[in-house]
């Protein structure tokens, strides 16, 4: 009887590893090496996630990874590739802040916030790090400060008035 494959599904999301970090465990029979990941996955099409995972080898670690962040995706405003107003993300110690670009501008950030910005979708955008530039935090400050993203027609629903009135 022939086995069988199932057809690999196509992926859903892009991913980009943020940052890889090895955690040490120190025990009486010696040192215990693990492997944590940040990473973010999207579709550059307003949809963004973040996870971490941890394992004992580095590709397991990225797997759970991309697991955690496929489960935690949010959808986020995007406005002609750009976010509709700007915003201060705040994640610890780490502050985000992002603000709206003309067409043409480009990603004008740095680090785990470009990536964030990138798997988000937005084309045209201007940031500031502010605070502690830990890598997992700025990445999370970043997705807040996204989230915390209204358009005009979102805010007239919530105030029961049309789009005209509040412009």
């Amino acid at each position: 009887m022939e086995k069988r494959r199932r057809e690999p599904r196509p992926k859903q999301y892009e991913d980009e590893v943020i940052n890889i970090g090895r955690v040490t465990k120190v025990t009486k029979g010696g040192r215990h090496f693990r492997f944590s990941a940040t990473v973010v996955v999207g579709d550059r099409k307003g949809k963004v996630g973040l996870g971490t995972g941890k394992a004992n080898e580095v590709p397991d670690a990225i797997k759970k990874a991309i697991q955690a962040a496929t489960k935690n995706v949010t959808q986020v405003s995007i406005v002609d590739g750009t976010i509709p107003h700007e915003a201060i993300g705040v994640r610890g110690a780490s502050k985000v802040l992002l603000k709206p670009a003309v067409k043409g501008t480009g990603v004008k950030a740095g680090g785990p916030v470009r990536s964030v910005l990138e798997m988000a979708g937005v084309k045209d955008i201007l940031s500031k790090s502010l605070g502690s530039s830990t890598k997992i935090n700025m990445a999370y400050a970043t997705l807040e400060a996204l989230k915390s993203q209204r358009t005009v027609e979102h805010v007239a629903a919530l105030r029961g008035k049309k789009v005209e009135e509040i412009l």
